[in-house]
């Protein structure tokens, strides 16, 4: 439960937290009466990434060798290498 005084007082924090997946009951003079929530829209990745269940991968700084040149199609590579 979140006060609306508080929700005031620190909104940006607040929708920040809700951008990351958090939901809150706003409360005025302790009584509930309204839902911060998400935006529907967000993949279950990205949920699950800012949950912190998951941790995004890294990008590898790995250089990639220099593609083959054939002609043809890649099955004829793969049928004259298992010649």
């Amino acid at each position: 439960m979140l006060g609306l005084r508080e929700l005031r007082a620190n909104l940006s924090d607040y929708v920040s937290k809700v951008k990351d997946g958090r939901t809150y009951t706003l409360t005025e003079h302790g009584k509930p009466v309204a839902r911060l929530i998400p935006v529907a829209g967000r993949s279950a990745y990205e949920r699950l990434v800012a949950q912190g269940v998951i941790q995004p991968g890294v990008k590898s700084n790995t250089v990639l060798e220099t593609p083959i040149a054939i002609n043809g199609i890649v099955t004829d590579l793969i049928n004259e290498q298992r010649r």
